[in-house]
């Protein structure tokens, strides 16, 4: 009884010193239903890419931030495409917050909340409910989306409007940005960086990526996107004598294509462990029985055991860490049945890990096909190499005192990212980046990403934006 009571009362304290401590139960439930009436008219907007439509996005924004009386501008940079700035300014600031911002010295630069409007397209027929109808079964908020990346979205505009709201005083300004065509060419922070430059002058940036898995109701890892894997999308084309589909061709440019792309599936690339991914296997190998957890805190060692090896292979979660992936995606022949087309494709994403080298690693792939009348070509001429960020800052810091707060018991832990997400682009420009959702998702519901029946947890909703609020005030509010 003793130890629950002092366990209580530490848990009270520890919620006293984050800001939405002070706010009573009532707000925050009133947050609470505007987050998830904020997100059911988000998800309902289409901006699947192509063609993207961001524009409606960043005009539902904008009601917003001037009904809340924040300060925003919205920068249309091509027909239906548009990314929307909006500044929560520090206390006592003489001018507009854009002003501030564009004038800030290296000392309390902004923080940038980022998201991206656009979302990967859907099939309705695979769906248990229209992909845009945000409807609610079961507890959960089904909509393209709803796990990459309009819920993040919708918890920073809360967090904007809360702030705002509040009166939060603050010791540097808080952005949201939320940008087009994330999902497909990235034009919407190209633009941004290129021709808005003086308004990302922070020190921060907070967007998708990491991993809050939830297992058995309960949070059982908080992972930071410190690091991601660069995209070096691969096209793979065969060759050959066109025909009629009655006759078939010996070495037609679809058998060709079939046999290079069955070399291409049978290669294992070789495995490499990098520091961040070390650092995973060492903070994970409490949750493992004992004879793995000797392998988790040394995976080097773990790798030559080929059983223990063979398991992260297996294992999805864990194989691309270790491990430049090459995934088949798309493929394209003739437009006929019966025609023996010239010409057949295949399209390939690969993920190389940091410090991997893209000539390096074409030059192996091209090896492995070695495939008469069959070439390997990257998609795109330039190449974004990957990039990292370090750990050691107050906004890593206030992610693990917030975090022992929400999902108590679960280590916070830096991640390697799978997938791309526009950090690469902004820790370029000398920001500190990191992905950290405010929403935690058990594995099946985190596939549903760019899959069928995406949806997040109601409860989610309502307690994600919260998370968020404390992470950024931890860091933006006078102490």
């Amino acid at each position: 009884m003793i130890f629950l009571l002092v366990l209580a009362t530490a848990f009270r304290s520890s919620a006293q010193k984050l800001a939405s401590g002070s706010l009573p139960s009532e707000k925050l439930s009133q947050y609470a239903d505007l987050a998830v009436d904020w997100e059911r008219q988000y998800l309902q907007i289409n901006t699947s890419n192509p063609p993207g439509n961001e524009a409606k996005a960043a005009a539902f924004f904008k009601s917003v931030f001037d009904r809340e009386g924040i300060e925003n501008k919205v920068f249309g940079y091509a027909p239906g495409r548009a990314n929307v700035w909006a500044c929560v300014p520090r206390t006592a600031l003489a001018g507009s917050c854009e002003q501030d911002v564009r004038q800030a010295g290296q000392q309390r630069r902004a923080i940038i909340l980022l998201s991206h409007e656009d979302v990967v397209t859907s099939d309705p027929e695979r769906w248990r409910v229209p992909p845009f109808s945000a409807q609610v079964v079961d507890g959960s908020m089904y909509g393209r989306g709803a796990q990459d990346m309009k819920s993040e979205g919708l918890a920073q505009l809360v967090v904007m409007v809360m702030l705002k709201r509040e009166h939060i005083a603050l010791d540097r300004d808080v952005i949201m940005l939320a940008t087009a065509d994330e999902e497909a060419g990235d034009t919407g922070s190209d633009w941004m960086i290129a021709n808005q430059r003086e308004l990302l002058n922070a020190e921060y940036l907070l967007t998708e990526g990491g991993e809050n898995l939830n297992e058995n109701g309960r949070a059982k890892f908080i992972g930071i996107d410190v690091a991601e894997k660069a995209p070096f999308w691969l096209t793979v084309k065969a060759t050959g004598r066109p025909g009629h589909g009655s006759r078939p061709i010996a070495g037609s440019a679809p058998d060709q294509l079939v046999e290079a792309l069955s070399k291409l599936i049978a290669y294992k690339t070789p495995l490499h462990v990098i520091p961040v991914v070390d650092e995973f296997f060492k903070t994970m190998a409490v949750f493992e029985p004992p004879d793995r957890q000797r392998y988790f805190r040394d995976i080097d060692e773990g790798l030559k055991d080929a059983n223990f090896r063979a398991s992260l292979e297996n294992d999805a979660a864990t194989n691309y860490m270790l491990r430049n992936t090459i995934s088949l995606t798309m493929l394209k022949g003739s437009e006929q049945t019966n025609v023996i087309p010239g010409e057949a494709t295949a399209n390939v994403d690969v993920r190389l890990l940091p410090g991997q080298d893209p000539k390096q690693f074409l030059e192996e792939i091209r090896n492995v096909v070695s495939t008469p009348n069959v070439t390997v070509e990257p998609q795109n001429a330039e190449f974004r190499a990957a990039n990292a960020s370090s750990i050691q800052t107050p906004l890593y810091a206030a992610i693990k005192q917030v975090a022992a707060h929400y999902f108590p018991g679960a280590p916070v832990v830096p991640h390697l990212t799978s997938g791309y997400t526009e950090n690469q682009m902004y820790r370029g420009i000398g920001i500190t980046c990191y992905g950290f959702s405010p929403y935690a998702a058990t594995a099946e519901e985190g596939s549903t990403e760019h899959g069928d029946n995406e949806r997040i947890r109601v409860e989610e909703l309502r307690r994600g934006f919260q998370v968020l609020y404390d992470v950024v005030a931890q860091v933006a509010a006078k102490q």
